[in-house]
């Protein structure tokens, strides 16, 4: 598979081409997110399989990488975004998700440090699925003392979390070790308790976990 890297630190580019190049992948990797743009918007450039950056790049060190991401998905939709964060920003990702949710993720940097959970991310996206880091969804959980969050049971925002990561019932199943009933059960509660209504489909879901948090999380 063909990844590209947008990260301008030297360090931790050289750890995640390592890391993918020994997964047999073929890396190539950008400091700034003006070159990564000029690169992919390239008539006749070759796209990537998955293109992973940083939000905060130079010369601001603002949002130049999420900026560059949400260009490159205008021109190109079905280019899979994986998107790394050093802070739970809520608008950034509320702004890499307002194009449609799939083949897209977003990742906190302290998730590369787990392998495992870092080329799941990787797989997932690359395949046109969604991952939204369980850790944005509990901070801002955590920041809103007295929100409507508060009517869900500690159950339910654990399950509320690994929607947010774009898994089945099946899957949160698995990783909870509960019955899928009960899964069921949970999801159908969050989702009345929140005003969100029902939906089969994992990138839907995601959506509207989304929504909710933008509309009801700080700003």
């Amino acid at each position: 598979m063909r990844i590209v890297i947008a990260e301008d630190s030297v360090l931790l580019l050289d750890g995640l081409t390592r890391l993918l190049a020994a997964e047999g992948h073929e890396v190539t990797g950008y400091g700034t997110a003006d070159r990564l743009v000029l690169a992919l918007s390239a008539a006749g450039a070759e796209l990537p399989d998955l293109l992973v950056t940083d939000v905060r790049m130079p010369p601001s060190h603002t949002d130049e990488g999420l900026r560059a991401a949400v260009h490159l998905r205008s021109l190109h939709p079905d280019l899979p975004v994986l998107v790394l964060s050093q802070y739970v920003e809520q608008s950034y990702a509320r702004e890499l998700f307002a194009r449609g949710a799939r083949g897209l993720g977003y990742v906190l940097k302290d998730r590369v440090a787990d392998v495992d959970e870092f080329l799941d991310a990787v797989a997932r996206v690359s395949g046109g699925g969604t991952v939204v880091d369980p850790e944005v969804v509990t901070q801002i959980i955590a920041r809103r003392p007295g929100s409507d969050l508060d009517v869900l049971t500690r159950r339910e925002r654990e399950v509320l979390a690994l929607m947010a990561e774009g898994r089945s019932n099946a899957a949160i199943a698995d990783r909870l070790v509960v019955g899928l009933a009960a899964v069921e059960k949970h999801v159908t509660n969050i989702l009345t308790k929140l005003g969100l209504p029902p939906a089969a489909d994992d990138h839907r879901r995601v959506l509207a976990v989304l929504r909710w948090l933008d509309q009801n999380g700080s700003r």
